[in-house]
């Protein structure tokens, strides 16, 4: 225990994951985050966590040292890589961000590091990609100069409950004492416990399922929303009946986006296809989840046209962009699925997201965001991410954004009492 809290820990990427991360080492020993985005590193230096993952308490109380000079990384003896591992527009893996994290980190490692990869990859990319990248960066050997574990994050945004210390940590090393060693750096922080994989590539494949399978099964909840719009049942009710049997899963429909659960599956996809096999089922699920946006606006325009509104030129409000209720982060938010598809129909779409960066939101999908007294009358309410600011609306307030009152409300959640919905209001849910 001496010798660990003589370490110095590094951490490669300050977003959702790599933050919290910082913050929990940086309380019990001295941390050095680095992220080459010099705006990040300026909020965090002022004590404020763009994401909302992070109070400024929390900040203040952690020895951490924020730069965007990976030469400061020469003096961690414990370096943890967290940078984003997105999808292309062909659906293959996007390890750009990876490789040269990777790349920052072998031109400043020094002998005797520790480097574990928290980031999301197929089995075996590890040892197959940054392994190699970070030995011809240093120009120093795996295994003999430095070494390397594999620690798939499961932070989940916005849960105020399962948090870091509360989420049992999976590890694993190229050899026995490598991982024994990252088993006891974890164990400073998570109070959950620690499971050792018995290798990089089984934790690697532990990560890379847990999101398929939850994936998966909201693909199927999604396909049975599908039948039962069709059949004039409502999911919700017949998931609420589903429900009182012990063992049937709570799986809701909904837009699967984010950095997990929407992206995950074609890693695993990806490196199966590599081996000479095509997965059947994910690619399904995936196709499935990935549709769901579009079912939702011409689900929406069907509600309109059997309500005698014009399409062409209407104006639809979106409330809510960010991938998930009650997070500020909008990357592969797939309300923007919703959003091009009302657009397709000739419809007039105005966003409207209190917790959404403006200039991030114009950035990634061109769309400048309305402040909620700015929205002008509407035809059509798409609530579509359930923050608990619109938990709270009455009916009032809704009917107060539509034209004379009157129009339709698509609730993807189905948060909204439909029982107290006034009758010139048309409600679909998902």
């Amino acid at each position: 225990m001496v010798s660990l809290m003589r370490k110095k820990v590094g951490v490669v990427g300050l977003g959702y994951v790599g933050l919290p991360v910082a913050i929990a080492f940086g309380q019990v020993l001295p941390a050095v985050g680095f992220d080459i985005d010099k705006r990040r590193i300026r909020s965090l230096e002022s004590g404020i966590d763009e994401t909302g993952e992070m109070s400024t308490e929390e900040l203040k109380r952690a020895n951490i040292t924020y730069t965007d000079d990976p030469a400061s990384l020469a003096a961690c003896d414990f370096i943890i890589i967290t940078v984003p591992t997105p999808v292309d527009s062909a659906k293959r893996p996007d390890m750009r961000a990876l490789i040269l994290a990777s790349e920052s980190v072998g031109q400043h490692l020094t002998t005797g590091t520790i480097v574990v990869y928290e980031s999301t990859v197929y089995p075996g990319a590890t040892e197959e990609i940054c392994i190699p990248v970070l030995e011809q960066a240093s120009g120093k050997l795996a295994g003999i100069d430095f070494y390397v574990g594999y620690s798939p994050e499961r932070i989940n945004p916005g849960d105020r409950e399962r948090r870091l210390s509360q989420i049992v940590k999976v590890v694993s090393g190229q050899d026995r004492q490598t991982c024994e060693t990252i088993a006891e750096m974890y164990g400073l922080i998570v109070e959950a416990g620690i499971h050792k994989a018995p290798s990089i590539q089984v934790a690697e494949a532990a990560k890379v399922i847990e999101n398929t399978q939850r994936d998966i099964n909201i693909a199927l909840i999604n396909e049975l929303s599908i039948i039962f719009d069709r059949l004039g049942i409502s999911t919700a009710d017949v998931l609420q009946a589903a429900r009182t049997k012990w063992n049937f899963l709570p799986f809701s429909p909904g837009l699967v986006g984010g950095h997990c659960i929407g992206v995950d599956p074609y890693y695993l996809t990806y490196k199966a296809e590599s081996v000479g096999y095509h997965p059947q089922v994910i690619l399904a699920g995936r196709r499935i989840n990935d549709g769901m946006g579009k079912f939702v606006a011409t689900s929406l325009v069907k509600q309109m046209i059997w309500q005698n509104i014009a399409i062409q030129g209407s104006r639809i409000t979106i409330m809510g962009i960010t991938f998930k209720e009650n997070v500020s982060d909008i990357r592969n938010s797939r309300v923007i699925d919703i959003v091009q598809e009302l657009k397709e129909f000739g419809v007039e779409v105005q966003v409207t997201d209190e917790l959404a960066c403006p200039e991030r939101t114009r950035e990634e999908y061109g769309i400048q965001l309305r402040e909620w007294e700015d929205l002008q009358p509407a035809h059509g309410i798409v609530l579509a991410v359930p923050h608990e600011r619109y938990l709270h609306l009455g009916w009032e307030e809704l009917a107060g954004l539509l034209y004379q009152g009157q129009g339709v409300i698509a609730d993807v959640k189905s948060v909204l009492n439909r029982e107290t919905c006034p009758a010139e209001i048309s409600l679909w849910r998902l």
